[in-house]
């Protein structure tokens, strides 16, 4: 894989005990650095108006000059420092690129895969929350729309937490849909089945919020019954992974049962998705909190790519989430 990356990115210091820390992208080169045909890209930085596109003006202003300042704790748990502002520009800039790079034609052992932070998908239009102050994934979306490079957007999030961010500035689009497989009730208790869209968007949002203890068995059976037909049916031109890998059995802030071979297993189907429906793929990082697990997660969608096979769930899904995407086929009418 093509991964973007820029050491801005870790000048962004959340403090010594914060989860979202410098040292995730340290540990994620050196996973990397084991692995063959890895590639790095130093893409540039987005511009303001680029992330102004997704959010509010005054709002970018504000965290501009909050930076400027010296930074602080914007809220409890979302910190910045001086350094954040261009970090926060280059954590986008790294996304569209990965946006860009998989429209122009990189796919297969070049698909590209954004390595930035701070992550993105809980920043709203108008604030920063959750670690995030700019959506990397929305701003990339938007991008490639605003130049007419797509038209349809598909962006599928399988980070434990839902993407709050990402649905809210698209909610009431019909040329994006979100997706999202999380924890059901963790922060920030959105991402209900019944949040569908808006103004004529309805449909294209999809939610699938599973109960703890779900494993590789409910997220796999969950994209093949739930996402994978409804992105076949929306036939996006892009598709944005929004990656984080806190769902993982050994992450430290999450009550999931993923293993490293499960996010294989979703790498494996999401190619083949893309590849069955000629649709440009990229990856965007978002969270996961265990400096070894995120490692081996990122390490296994670059082993995906170059050849490696994934396995098949041991198991069965749970029947409660069975019972979860049986109605979410039914609101968004996937049939039987």
């Amino acid at each position: 894989m093509r991964f973007g990356y820029n050491e801005s990115c870790l000048d962004h210091d959340t403090g010594a005990r914060h989860p979202e820390t410098a040292d995730r992208l340290r540990a994620i080169r050196r996973g990397l650095a084991k692995r063959h045909g890895i590639e790095y890209v130093d893409a540039p930085p987005a511009v303001k108006s680029t992330v102004a596109a997704v959010h509010d003006d005054d709002y970018v202003d504000e965290l501009h000059d909050f930076c400027r300042g010296g930074g602080g704790n914007w809220d409890p748990d979302t910190v910045a420092v001086e350094e954040t502002w261009v970090a926060a520009l280059a954590s986008a800039g790294l996304a569209e690129w990965a946006a860009r790079s998989a429209l122009s034609g990189d796919n297969g052992r070049q698909t590209p895969f954004s390595l930035g932070r701070p992550p993105g998908h809980h920043a709203v239009e108008d604030d920063a929350m959750g670690f995030c102050f700019f959506n990397n994934a929305a701003v990339a979306a938007q991008a490639v729309i605003d130049d007419d490079l797509a038209e349809r957007v598909a962006i599928f999030d399988w980070d434990v937490h839902h993407g709050n961010g990402t649905q809210d500035i698209f909610y009431d689009r019909d040329d994006v849909f979100y997706a999202s497989i999380h924890e059901d009730g963790l922060y920030p208790g959105t991402g209900e089945v019944e949040e569908t869209g808006a103004n004529g968007a309805e449909g294209t949002t999809l939610n699938v919020p599973l109960r703890a203890g779900a494993g590789d068995a409910d997220y796999v059976y969950s994209f093949e019954e739930t996402i994978a037909p409804a992105v076949e049916r929306f036939d996006p031109d892009l598709f944005i992974v929004s990656a984080g890998f806190d769902a993982h059995r050994h992450d430290p802030i999450s009550r999931m049962r993923v293993s490293t071979e499960g996010y294989a297993m979703l790498t494996e189907r999401v190619r083949d998705l893309c590849d069955d429906t000629d649709t440009a793929l990229a990856f965007v990082l978002e969270g996961g909190y265990g400096l070894d697990t995120l490692s081996e997660g990122v390490a296994i969608v670059h082993e995906t790519f170059d050849g490696r096979l994934a396995m098949d769930p041991d198991e069965e899904p749970n029947e409660n989430n069975v019972e979860l995407v049986d109605e979410i086929r039914d609101v968004h009418g996937l049939g039987s």
